[in-house]
């Protein structure tokens, strides 16, 4: 019998901790109890103070708070009282503060060079043994890590699914690029630092059809929301499209049609954006997404890729009358050479 639940507090400033709360205790009792000062007044129920919104998982909230410190609707939407809410699986929960409000931060720790996979000029495959003590993070979400001798860090997304042996990142290979660099010299054995997790890019609650958009190296965390979903009892179909500018950007590919043979429901397209390309679908992801993937608008979107690649999605979503249940983003840009 489960005696305790993992429950992941995700704070407005995209910095996640995690706690173990027990079957029978109060998520605000779990986090003080690991030093992680919650929003709180009276702790009874009564100001709605401690107010949050329980993004996953199965909780009680009893009934020993009054209405105006949380409505029926608001407990419908999924708001909670952490003074009053108790899990009974694991949850994950917003938190509408910073988590410097809360006399909390982001978490470190060190891991070791597995191996590097070069995939031509285009990207690399970094993957990590993993610590004694595994960092926990949520299928989505990323991490700084310190390049040695350099005195900076890179954000990388984990590919790889929590609890799995080895952590894994898909990282692009960018000229003069200070991660890159290093890459290319990497040894087995090194160790590396690391700040996380972080990121409000994470898998939620499946309760609709899902439609994943990556652009080049923004399919790392698809392949690690992927696994999980490969884990579950899936009843919802899953569409993605892999976009890139050139054919040889278009990696682990044979990944994607691995997990179209484990997921049920789950199918995938790939589309190149490079007028000289080869590859069957030149474009870019915008126009390659049919109307049965859209679901009129009953669909949680979720994207990865660089600014433009957003931007032109939501104008998409507009042209097209196109209200998506959810859309969740996330931006990034390469970096270049650091600074000396």
């Amino acid at each position: 019998m489960t005696t305790h639940y993992h429950i992941a507090l995700n704070f407005e400033d995209g910095v996640t901790r995690f706690v173990d709360c027990g079957a029978n205790e109060k998520v605000l009792d779990a986090a003080f109890r690991n030093r992680i000062n919650l929003p709180m007044d009276c702790s009874d129920g009564v100001c709605g103070t401690c107010k949050c919104r329980a993004e996953n998982g199965k909780y009680d909230l009893g009934d020993d708070y009054i209405d105006e410190a949380l409505t029926a609707d608001e407990a419908a939407e999924g708001l909670v009282l952490t003074c009053q809410m108790v899990p009974k699986s694991d949850c994950v929960i917003a938190v509408p503060v910073p988590s410097t409000a809360c006399k909390t931060g982001t978490a470190q720790f060190a891991a070791a060079v597995g191996e590097v996979t070069a995939f031509s000029d285009a990207a690399y495959e970094l993957v990590l043994d993993i610590p004694a003590e595994a960092p926990v993070f949520l299928p989505g979400q990323y991490v700084n890590i310190d390049v040695p001798g350099s005195g900076q860090h890179r954000s990388y997304s984990f590919s790889s699914a929590p609890g799995s042996r080895r952590m894994t990142f898909m990282i692009k290979q960018v000229p003069g690029g200070l991660m890159s660099g290093w890459l290319g010299s990497a040894q087995a054995g090194q160790p590396l630092q690391m700040t996380g997790p972080l990121g409000t890019f994470y898998l939620r609650a499946v309760t609709r059809p899902m439609l994943f958009l990556a652009g080049g190296t923004g399919l790392a965390p698809f392949l690690s929301m992927l696994e999980v979903l490969a884990q579950q009892d899936l009843t919802q179909p899953v569409h993605l499209i892999y976009g890139v500018t050139r054919d040889q950007d278009l990696v682990m590919v044979d990944r994607l049609a691995e997990y179209a043979r484990r997921i049920p429901g789950f199918t995938y397209g790939t589309c190149v954006a490079d007028p000289q390309t080869t590859h069957p679908q030149q474009g870019y992801v915008t126009q390659h997404m049919p109307a049965q993937v859209l679901h009129a608008g009953n669909v949680d979107v979720y994207l990865c890729g660089p600014p433009p690649m957003v931007d032109a999605v939501q104008k998409c979503f507009k042209a097209e009358g196109i209200v998506p249940a959810s859309f969740h983003y996330e931006k990034f840009t390469p970096n270049t050479a650091g600074a000396a």
